[in-house]
């Protein structure tokens, strides 16, 4: 079954999310920062990332391009709930950085695993 890294810099968010991905059978490893989601992903490449937007130390768009820049086939899911812009506007801005996928927060079991499912295909 396939290895996905959750970035988030909310615990929360990543515990719902490994527990939605890990009932399905999936491995989860997580970060709560961009920066250590890249230090983890170097060490031991996962199949997808979901990663968050805002956050602290390295944020989600930087993430995602360093991500992108050494790793040209990564699988990038980006979300977000929005900050000073809304969650659409942040959003596009990671998919022209190099996500593939985006989940608008909140989001619900269906969404994650639909999303997830359709990039590992």
């Amino acid at each position: 079954m396939a290895r996905i890294l959750i970035i988030d810099d909310e615990a929360a968010i990543r515990n719902l999310l490994i527990k939605i991905l890990e009932r399905e059978g999936y491995k989860t490893i997580s970060a709560s920062d961009g920066k250590e989601g890249i230090r983890l992903y170097r060490e031991n490449p996962a199949d997808l990332i979901i990663t968050d937007l805002i956050m602290p130390q390295k944020e989600g768009i930087e993430t995602i391009m360093e991500l992108r820049r050494d790793f040209r086939d990564i699988k990038i899911i980006a979300m977000s709930g929005g900050g000073r812009i809304d969650s659409d506007t942040y959003l596009q801005i990671a998919k022209t950085a190099g996500a593939i996928g985006t989940l608008a927060k909140p989001f619900d079991r269906k969404d994650v695993l639909k999303t997830v499912q359709d990039l590992l295909e």
